[in-house]
């Protein structure tokens, strides 16, 4: 039955018969027949089709969520038995959201130099997505905002609290203030996240909050885009205080404090929520508290003296 749970899983990621078929590489006809299969084992229909696929009725979204636990846990003890001759191995992937990407080699070149076999996929991607993606059971792990709008049936590592900072020419407009207003900020040309990243709902949200409203000049989902943007001098951004602490800024560029209200959301890891974890999920849980706990004892002091 594994095998037609797995057909079942392709087709919910692919919403296509030929594309489920292609990335579980069988035939459409093999995928097809053994949806058929799966249907007749649990007597109810289970996808809406015609000449093309439709969705699932209510039974068959009913059984994805068994399918995910059931292909989630067979794979989590194949990797979990594999560990006990080899130790931790394999491959893990894991969705970044934009603003957090700097932070990531923090977790991933700790971890590698204790578990050298295990190789990493990082990908970015917006928190709405890698709900949808842990779901599927496409990304092993997350890291994304846990506060803001939180991510449901997930084991979650809280690992810094992240504040809010104007990227802007040090020449340019409010470049030789200490700290800044969001309304302040909301009268600059602006280039922020695109409308599908949480970053740029939080940001469009405090400044409504300070009566202006969000008339960005540029848009991408990019950071390094936003961040090119802002090196010229004609655009300033909205960035985490973490950015431009981990990729360093050139000497033209200020990071400045967004006060009335300063604004802090937790980021941190996100896992399926399973016990056991498997062998690398685990290392990888370990790994974002050790890093969690550096966090804070790096930032302490700053906290204390402001």
């Amino acid at each position: 039955m594994l095998d037609k749970l797995d057909f079942l899983l392709a087709l919910a990621q692919e919403r296509h018969f030929g594309r489920a078929a292609e990335a579980c590489g069988v035939t459409q006809p093999t995928l097809s027949a053994g949806v058929k299969q799966l249907e007749d084992q649990l007597g109810v229909r289970l996808v809406e089709r015609g000449s093309r696929f439709h969705g699932f009725t209510p039974e068959g979204e009913r059984a994805l969520d068994w399918a995910r636990r059931i292909v989630g846990d067979a794979r989590a003890m194949r990797q979990d038995i594999d560990a006990l001759k080899r130790g931790v191995v394999g491959h893990l992937r894991i969705a970044v959201i934009p603003t957090a990407l700097p932070m990531v080699a923090q977790l991933t070149t700790p971890f590698r130099a204790k578990h050298k076999d295990v190789r990493f996929t990082i990908l970015s991607s917006t928190s709405l997505d890698i709900g949808t993606a842990l779901d599927n059971l496409e990304i092993d792990a997350g890291i994304t905002y846990l506060d803001n709008e939180p991510i449901a049936r997930v084991s979650a590592v809280p690992i810094w609290r992240e504040g809010y900072r104007l990227l802007t020419s040090a020449d340019g407009p409010l470049g030789d203030r200490d700290t800044v207003t969001w309304r302040e900020v909301g009268r600059l040309p602006l280039c922020l996240l695109t409308t599908d990243m949480q970053n740029r709902r939080i940001v469009e949200g405090l400044l409504r909050e300070a009566g202006v409203a969000p008339a960005p000049t540029l848009e991408s989902n990019s950071t390094v885009v936003l961040f090119a943007h802002v090196r010229t001098g004609a655009w300033a951004s909205v960035m985490p205080q973490s950015f431009g602490e981990t990729m360093g800024l050139p000497p033209n560029v200020r990071s400045i404090p967004i006060v009335e209200p300063e604004v802090v959301h937790t980021v941190g890891l996100v896992v399926p929520h399973r016990e056991p974890m498997t062998p690398a999920t685990k290392a990888l849980v370990a790994e974002a508290k050790a890093l969690a706990a550096k966090v804070a004892v790096l930032r302490a002091p700053a906290e204390d003296a402001s």
